[in-house]
């Protein structure tokens, strides 16, 4: 197909797959006018800064450390999880750095992880049929039709929350720098904060550091790719196990067609049951094409089934396996394994099972505070790399 030249909003008029069904588009015009007239929550340099560090993990000389929340709450209480989340990935970095012999880069689902992918348009709670939850950036969590209204004056919440996400970490000693991602999601939001860069001529996408689309979003001819295409930013993607070697080469085409070391990462979401036999073969097909990605684990989101309350949950040996089976599949053909995907949750949180938290389904509600997909506690998600610490630790990097 034939494409215009790039600008922030040349994804609009393509096909948005997860677009919040906004009740009033001349609101959501209103807010984002807003948004554009408002500080970048990140600065060109700093986008450049973490491409390069991004780039000697595509070169196997570092390591990626990604996690936080699963969807951010927007206020204070966003903040308070920021500081808990800021503190777990700096213990579990600082760990995996001892044992690996590598900077850990250290990246948090933090300061715009407001927005939530849907398999559906509604959902059942409480034996009622309401709007799925989408994300505090969409509409409330509570269970009443007024709360799943979409309300784009939810945008500009969520970037008041970011903002002061970005103040705590800023303010918060630390021995390393904790970097901030989401996914890319709500595409007005967005565009909103994009902006033109003078010293590079590049546009940069300035609500977060490392955007990423989600396996929903990840169509080549889709709006998001098209967004994300045209920024500066080093980009991930989710890759599940319905995607074909070319699919996932039209992808690395439209993303990175100069093929620069840190621009794109993949993150694998298999699941331990399809790992083994749908990853090998696209880790054949980047390496034989020659781009030079990040190739990180996301453990997590292939492995959620329901509890019998009802409740998602996820087993802690399931997310240890498929990561195991990740670092196998990469070594074999000498790639280096760059990065592990988690979403974590609190010291007591009781999501998963397994690993010294819950074994039974019915333990689960004690501490089940999630917004939407089930969580590690902080000591499962120890747990989770203490495991396969011989795997991760074993091998020397691999160099360019």
């Amino acid at each position: 197909m034939e494409r215009t030249r790039w600008h922030p909003g040349s994804w609009q008029g393509l096909t948005v797959a997860q677009r919040p069904p906004w009740p009033d588009p001349n609101e959501v015009a209103a807010a984002a006018r807003r948004l554009r007239g408002l500080p970048g929550l990140t600065t060109a340099g700093d986008v450049a800064a973490l491409r390069a560090r991004l780039a000697e993990v595509a070169a196997g000389r570092e390591f990626i450390l990604q996690g936080g929340d699963c969807a951010e709450p927007l206020g204070a209480e966003g903040i308070v999880a920021a500081r808990a989340r800021q503190a777990a990935l700096h213990e579990l970095a600082d760990r995996l750095q001892a044992w690996l012999g590598v900077p850990v880069v250290r990246i948090g689902r933090l300061a715009g992880q407001y927005g939530k992918p849907r398999s559906a348009p509604t959902e059942l709670v409480n034996g009622r049929e309401l709007p799925s939850y989408r994300g505090d950036i969409v509409n409330g969590v509570e269970p009443t039709e007024a709360a799943r209204r979409p309300d784009p004056r939810r945008l500009l919440r969520a970037y008041d929350s970011a903002a002061a996400v970005v103040a705590e970490l800023r303010r918060l000693p630390a021995p390393d720098r904790l970097w901030t991602s989401h996914e890319a999601l709500v595409l007005e939001y967005e565009q909103a904060l994009t902006r033109h860069d003078p010293e590079t001529d590049t546009w940069v996408l300035r609500s977060t550091h490392f955007p990423w689309l989600g396996e929903r979003t990840r169509n080549t001819d889709g709006a998001h790719v098209e967004f994300l295409s045209g920024v500066a930013n080093p980009i991930g993607a989710k890759v599940g196990p319905t995607v074909t070697p070319d699919e996932l080469l039209r992808l690395c085409q439209r993303l990175d067609p100069q093929r620069e070391p840190g621009r794109l990462t993949l993150i694998t979401r298999m699941g331990a049951g399809t790992v083994a036999t749908a990853l090998p073969p696209l880790v054949a097909a980047v390496r034989a094409a020659g781009h030079p990605v990040v190739w990180m684990c996301d453990p997590m989101h292939g492995n959620t089934i329901r509890a019998s309350s009802g409740v998602k949950t996820r087993l802690v040996g399931d997310i240890v396996f498929e990561l195991a089976r990740f670092t196998e599949v990469l070594l074999e053909p000498g790639e280096w394994p760059g990065g592990v995907h988690l979403e974590i949750g609190d010291h007591d949180s009781t999501e998963c099972l397994g690993a010294g938290g819950p074994t039974d389904p019915s333990q689960l509600l004690k501490a089940y505070r999630t917004l939407c997909d089930p969580r590690l506690s902080v000591p499962q998600a120890h747990q989770v790399l203490t495991e396969i610490q011989q795997l991760l630790a074993a091998p020397a990097p691999v160099t360019a």
